[in-house]
């Protein structure tokens, strides 16, 4: 296992992949992939309004991005900027009122419940804040899970090396009342790993962590990027743990507000705070200087 703490991680090759089929105009330094788009999650003019008229709340606002293969993307914003509504949508949990989405270059926009519900047990790994594991399988039986539900056939020595890589070795057999929280979210993260998806989706995987069992998850996460090429998008609201990832990516009001490559936790904070902070009013001399700046 390779645990790296703080702000040492490895240099990666940011080399743009080749554009062999177009992309949404937000297009990050990436990895050069052997996927024909280079491309792992793709969003074009996504939107995404619940009700109507007056009462409508536009959680999404037309977002487009292409996020590379084998990058680790951080998701932030202040409360009700889109966030979830973004995960939801990108892993085909939820269904964008207009606009289009590609998983590992599959447009999953208009494909069946039965079909996506296909394509996110092959293809997508999810690590939520509360683990979700079931309490009556054994640790290997829970990474496992996945492959059984994708009609695959169990590969017990892809589990097992799993296991050994997030520190887990001997464990296979426990149940997860049998583990710390930190361990069983080391599950959920061999589990997601387990099929070689796409993406991995992770929804505040340090949320319910500790400081420093939180900083060994993201660790994890951080080496499965560097080591397996895996992609990971992560949703969170701690700048710590946005200080893992290749880029940061900050939500408002449904849209892109800004984006941060490879930060410390200080500026990232420092750009969260600028988000939430009230504009000054109209006339003002703030307002008026920041009318000049522009």
């Amino acid at each position: 296992m390779r645990l790296r703490r703080g702000g040492t991680r490895r240099d990666h090759d940011h080399g743009r992949p080749a554009d062999a089929h177009p992309a949404p105009p937000w297009r990050p330094a990436g990895h050069p992939v052997g996927h024909p788009s280079g491309y792992a999650v793709e969003l074009g003019g996504v939107r995404r309004q619940y009700g109507r008229g007056g009462s409508a709340v536009h959680a999404l606002r037309g977002l487009d991005l292409a996020l590379p293969h084998g990058s680790f993307t951080a998701v932030m914003g202040p409360s009700g900027s889109g966030k979830s509504t973004f995960l939801q949508c990108a892993a085909g949990l939820d269904r964008p009122t207009s606009g289009w989405v590609r998983l590992g270059g599959t447009e999953i926009t208009g494909l069946s419940e039965n079909r996506l519900t296909e394509l996110r047990r092959s293809r997508l790994g999810f690590v939520f804040q509360a683990f979700n594991l079931l309490p009556s399988l054994t640790v290997e039986q829970n990474v496992l899970l996945p492959m059984r539900l994708a009609g695959q056939r169990p590969d017990r020595r892809r589990a097992a090396d799993l296991l050994a890589r997030v520190g887990l070795d001997g464990k296979a057999g426990r149940r997860p009342s049998e583990l710390s929280g930190g361990q069983q979210q080391r599950v959920a993260l061999a589990r997601a790993l387990v099929t070689r998806p796409d993406v991995v989706f992770a929804d505040e995987p340090t949320g319910a962590l500790d400081t420093t069992t939180a900083a060994e998850v993201l660790a994890l996460l951080r080496d499965a990027v560097d080591t397996l090429g895996a992609t990971v998008v992560m949703v969170t609201h701690d700048p710590v743990a946005a200080a893992w990832a290749d880029r940061v990516l900050f939500l408002a009001d449904g849209s892109i507000a800004d984006t941060l490559d490879r930060s410390a936790p200080d500026r990232i904070a420092a750009r969260m705070a600028a988000l939430t902070a009230p504009a000054a009013p109209a006339g003002s001399a703030g307002a008026a200087g920041t009318a000049v700046a522009r």
